[in-house]
């Protein structure tokens, strides 16, 4: 484990943030010249430092949104600004058409941590073009087109993504796409069953839904998923772009409810923050790939891999894994028995805090206090996707601070 940080200043120390003139600015700039494709707070970040991240006045906030579930070892850690420091300083780029000792190291450590049996890594950009990259592999593999995926699940923004994402607001501009989709409830056994048959080439799903609200399956739902794809000759496909690389209390979801997928996608935090994504493999499906199947200019490229690498070092070397798993499991206890709580839910640190009110004046109200969290598809639900370096003593900071939240402004 790393050395304990200080947890810096208390919530009741934090100013509320308002546009002040310096974010305002930066505000009015980046909004004329930039494609208004997301909705901003209006805060305006300029440095961070383990778990905290400061803005353009100097406000600090505990962040416990990781920059949506990006920040897995927290904020411009040590280890990977030097590994991107000295990367950086002997090769930014070469593309894959040559080899690299940097992607070598890093496909090597990054497998370490994969599942037996899924030991082979196609390195991209990003959780959307690591789905894509799945998807065509399963195609190829199965010569089939169906896509069996759930009705809350979230896999990205580009075309064949989009089709096995559920909701139909992130659909609708870019329909149709030319896989055929089928989707089910998540966690629904007899409506999977009814969805299966040999035209399914794949079932792909989040093994812990994050974006569609956080939930975990009953585990018979998970091996429900892996004896259908078995019966049908179909492959499943876990999205771990939010939950992978140690965040729900294992390095993989699978190996908490005994099974294994046939090709994990992997992004968000695996490389800290510098974009990455990756698909792991089974040496079989990897065999069928030839060149020119898959590709990425800039997927494997040095500054990445120099940053998977270490990524992966300091999670191995300090068990992050099993602190998740520790400290989520202390937090979530602690949050049930605030008064507005009805339940939490999810696993490790990817936690759902499930309110007796709406969340968004919630959210808003923790933000005024200096800590940063954020919601999901359910209007009562605070999401937590905190970095794994996060101690004890900062994650008592939202537990005092919602607490007092709640009490100040009844439901």
């Amino acid at each position: 484990m790393t050395a304990a940080a200080s947890p810096g200043p208390t919530p009741a120390s934090l100013t509320p943030a308002q546009a002040s003139p310096a974010t305002a600015a930066v505000m009015a700039r980046e909004d004329r010249w930039q494609v208004p494709s997301y909705a901003k707070l209006p805060l305006a970040l300029a440095s961070g430092e383990g778990c905290w991240v400061t803005d353009v006045d100097g406000r600090r906030y505990l962040d416990l949104y990781g920059g949506h579930c990006v920040a897995l070892l927290g904020h411009c850690h040590p280890r990977l600004v030097a590994a991107l420091r000295d990367q950086a300083g002997a090769l930014i780029f070469y593309s894959n058409v040559v080899y690299s000792p940097v992607r070598a190291a890093a496909a090597e450590k990054v497998t370490a941590l994969a599942p037996e049996g899924l030991r082979r890594v196609f390195f991209c950009n990003s959780g959307t073009e690591a789905n894509e990259t799945a998807l065509k592999l399963a195609r190829k593999a199965t010569g089939r087109r169906v896509v069996v995926s759930m009705q809350e699940g979230f896999h990205g923004r580009t075309l064949g993504s989009l089709g096995a994402t559920g909701p139909e607001r992130f659909r609708d501009p870019s329909w149709p796409v030319p896989t055929e989709h089928r989707r089910v409830p998540f966690g629904d056994e007899a409506a999977l069953a009814a969805a299966m048959d040999d035209d399914v080439a794949a079932v792909i799903t989040e093994p812990v839904l994050s974006m569609g609200g956080v939930r975990v399956a009953d585990e018979a739902w998970y091996a429900a998923l892996r004896a259908q794809c078995d019966a049908h000759g179909a492959l499943l496909v876990f999205d771990e772009v939010q939950t992978g690389f140690g965040r729900t209390g294992s390095w993989f979801f699978g190996e908490q409810v005994g099974m294994t997928p046939d090709l994990i996608s992997a992004a968000k935090g695996v490389a800290g923050g510098v974009p990455a994504g990756l698909v792991l493999v089974r040496e079989d499906l990897a065999e069928q790939v030839q060149p020119g199947d898959q590709g990425s200019t800039f997927g494997g490229g040095p500054l990445a891999c120099a940053a998977l690498a270490a990524v992966c070092d300091v999670l191995t070397e300090q068990r992050l894994h099993e602190h998740a798993a520790r400290l989520g499991a202390w937090l979530a206890q602690a949050l049930c028995e605030l008064p507005g709580v009805g339940s939490v839910s999810g696993r490790g640190l990817l936690l759902g805090v499930n309110l007796e009110r709406a969340a968004g004046p919630v959210v808003a109200a923790l933000r005024a206090r200096g800590l940063l969290t954020g919601g999901s598809a359910d209007p009562r639900q605070l999401r937590l996707m905190p970095p794994l370096i996060l101690q004890r003593e900062q994650a008592a900071l939202l537990v005092t601070a919602l607490g007092e939240v709640l009490s100040e402004s009844p439901a």
